[in-house]
């Protein structure tokens, strides 16, 4: 071996012992900062806060359920098909006439069995539904309203309740969706730009009251509820301390429960980001996008299939089960959650082509849902072929793109696995040897899956990894 070879090894050596230890550090600082005070609003201890957040982050994959009022229109409303959730708003429905909707909402094919089975079957671990949603309208048997299922619907079910109890025989953790903003409650402030109901008389403290009893409902009535789930705090009317003091209430019902961020203020628009320290909630909610790299905290990209959250017969510009599989791998690679969104129909039926979606990812997540599962963000800053995830001593590598030499590259990787194999097929050992300053895995011709083929590979005391950034060649 020549000088120049040695030196660039004792260098690359010093720098995975020192810098790359550092760089490690600060991320764990900033994930772990050994503190009394987690929240500015309630004091938790950082093991308190791990052990809360260890189901959530175990579970890495959930369904999204957008149902309400607005999918008898399905989207539709004078012609115009661009409407959802929102059409209320989106349509400037007056409230008197968009309460005439409940009378058409009769889900007679409603299934919570069938429902729960095709979220567990698509390897989903929690089920997050709108108990409330922007329009007021609540899918669960209220005592402090009658513009709910139970009192102002034909169908006179508890939806949640069924839901819950199904849950529960399945393995499924409960979660809520509830809106800050009501389009519909008379105290609630502000009203839209082109509505003619009037104010006076409205109080918006009163307002707050009548939301804390439904979740004082939703959290005591229906067993164990894993994560509140709130949205619509962006109005002028909700601010800082409103978010902590509803922080506190709901954890003072169920010190358990999970609160997203935007239970207060301080998210950045879509992307979702927030300051965990200053702001309430637990974790970041980025929409409808996947961040460049993880965020230091935890977080949770929700997304739709087609373009809608909620049931519009029109859409049919659906996301291909490819890009939803890999999409599942780059979030859970940057350390996220995936919530993945289903609008039903008025009869309580799932889209044939969410139906379709689900049970292909299922197909994929029976055969490598452990490279997803309890995983946390791969330590390499950039792969061209896919993604990685790691867990303990395992490292998993995510193939998008099936190298035509069969000659797989993984840049930075310094330690030789101590075994290594497809994922599909466990019985097989790949070849490894390293070219310059990356690994190589030798793959056979053809790629286990066309979608996102998993690598394992299993190391005696885990992947040792170095940035490119430190790697300098002769």
């Amino acid at each position: 071996m020549n000088l120049n070879k040695t030196i660039m090894i004792l260098i690359m050596g010093m720098v995975l012992a020192c810098g790359l230890f550092s760089c490690k550090k600060a991320e764990e600082t900033a994930l772990d900062q050994d503190t009394e005070l987690i929240k500015t609003d309630v004091k938790e201890s950082k093991e308190g806060f791990d052990k809360r957040m260890s189901w959530w982050r175990k579970a890495r994959f959930g369904l999204f359920i957008h149902w309400g009022l607005y999918a008898v229109p399905a989207g539709e409303w004078k012609g115009e098909t661009k409407h959802a959730e929102w059409i209320l708003t989106t349509a400037q429905i007056p409230v008197s006439e968009y309460e005439k909707f409940a009378l058409k909402f009769d889900p007679v094919n409603f299934d919570a069995a069938k429902w729960v089975g095709m979220a567990k079957d698509a390897g989903m671990k929690y089920i997050v539904i709108t108990s409330k949603h922007h329009d007021g309208f609540s899918l669960f048997d209220s005592k402090v309203s009658d513009y709910d299922v139970m009192d102002a619907t034909p169908f006179k079910r508890d939806l949640l309740k069924e839901l819950a109890e199904e849950c529960r025989k399945q393995g499924i953790k409960m979660c809520w969706y509830h809106s800050i903003m009501d389009w519909h409650h008379p105290d609630y402030l502000p009203r839209r730009k082109w509505e003619t109901r009037s104010t006076e008389g409205a109080d918006y403290d009163r307002y707050i009251q009548y939301m804390k009893g439904q979740l004082k409902e939703l959290v005591e009535n229906y067993g164990d509820i894993g994560v509140l789930w709130f949205d619509g705090e962006w109005e002028h009317t909700w601010n800082y301390e409103k978010g902590k003091d509803l922080y506190a209430y709901v954890r003072s019902l169920d010190p358990d429960i999970i609160i997203n961020n935007r239970v207060g203020k301080g998210r950045a628009g879509m992307a979702g980001t927030y300051d965990p320290g200053a702001s309430s909630g637990d974790f970041g909610t980025p929409e409808q996008e996947i961040p460049a790299t993880g965020l230091g905290y935890d977080w949770e990209t929700c997304m739709t299939m087609n373009d809608h959250w909620g049931y519009n017969k029109h859409d049919d510009h659906w996301k291909s089960t490819k890009d939803l599989i890999q999409k599942l791998a780059d979030i859970a690679g940057k350390g996220g959650n995936f919530l993945l969104n289903v609008g039903p129909t008025s009869e309580g039926l799932f889209p044939q082509a969410s139906i379709d979606r689900l049970a292909a990812i299922g197909q994929w997540m029976k055969v490598n849902g452990e490279s997803i599962y309890g995983t946390k963000a791969s330590l390499f800053e950039k792969l061209d072929w896919g993604r990685s995830t790691t867990k303990k001593n395992t490292l998993y590598l995510h193939v998008f793109d099936w190298p035509e030499d069969g000659k797989l590259k993984v840049p930075g990787l310094l330690n030789k696995p101590e075994s290594l194999f497809l994922l599909a097929d466990p019985g097989s050992e790949l070849d490894f040897h390293h070219e310059g300053n990356s690994a190589v895995v030798e793959l056979p011709e053809t790629a286990p899956d066309p979608i996102n083929s998993v690598i394992v590979l299993k190391f005696a005391a885990g992947p040792k990894v170095i940035s490119s950034k430190y790697i300098k060649t002769e």
